[in-house]
């Protein structure tokens, strides 16, 4: 294993030029978060995290490099149905770490980095239109946080992971044709950290109702490798 990592190398610079630009960037609801035990408190009044439409979804679904990640387009008829409003997907997209950095997911457990973390993005289609409308919101917007820990071979990720190699440049699209999305979340979707936060990225607007699993999902130390392989070759900003 550790002969493998060797040949992972860097991943994602520039998030600490942002607040020049995006002043949100540096506000003081600005996530990711340490989560710590000190943070934490039990509320028995949320309920378990209910999607919809997940699961049968058959058009393809665009891969684009939007200058910060890579990003998968979700369709609307995907949504959150346990949350007080009706919050449709709109899109996933991937963080993750290099070799000098091992440590890849926005979020931390008590200081822990996991090798890399997915965002879920959900907008309010009960008050808003669409995603951009929703953004800068209040209550726009509902991200589900899932850690990516080192494991077995996930074929499911591999949907994904596979077609890194064809986004290498900004703006550049491939479409994936269609799987199981709901297979990429993690088998407890009763255990999750839920706190009032931001965008990960710009223009960071203080909008989002993050749930972040308290269980990661996992793939293969040869997956962890070819996310930081791409990360190489991709071009951001």
């Amino acid at each position: 294993m550790g002969n493998k990592l060797q040949h992972c190398v860097s991943g994602l610079e520039g998030q600490y030029d942002w607040p020049k630009k995006y002043p949100y960037c540096g506000g003081v609801s600005q996530s990711p978060i340490d989560i710590r035990n000190e943070l934490l408190q039990y509320d028995p009044t949320l309920r378990p995290v209910e999607v919809r439409g997940y699961n049968n979804y058959t058009e393809p679904l665009p891969l684009i490099n939007n200058g910060h990640s890579v990003k998968m387009s979700l369709p609307s008829t995907m949504y959150i149905s346990s949350l007080p409003h009706r919050y449709s997907a709109a899109q996933l997209h991937l963080h993750w770490g290099s070799v000098d950095h091992l440590g890849g997911s926005e979020h931390t457990i008590k200081g822990k980095q996991y090798p890399a973390e997915m965002h879920v993005v959900h907008f309010n289609s009960d008050k808003y239109g669409n995603l951009s409308t929703a953004m800068d919101k209040a209550d726009g917007l509902a991200v589900l946080g899932v850690f990516i820990d080192v494991g077995a071979f996930n074929p499911v990720f591999d949907h994904i992971l596979s077609h890194l190699g064809s986004v290498r440049y900004r703006d550049q699209v491939v479409q994936i044709p269609a799987f199981n999305v709901f297979n990429l979340l993690p088998e407890r979707l009763d255990e999750f950290y839920r706190y009032d936060g931001s965008l990960t990225t710009p223009p960071c607007y203080p909008s989002v109702l993050w749930t972040v699993f308290r269980n990661p999902v996992r793939i293969s130390q040869e997956q962890v490798c070819l996310l930081q392989l791409s990360s190489d070759a991709i071009e951001f900003f």
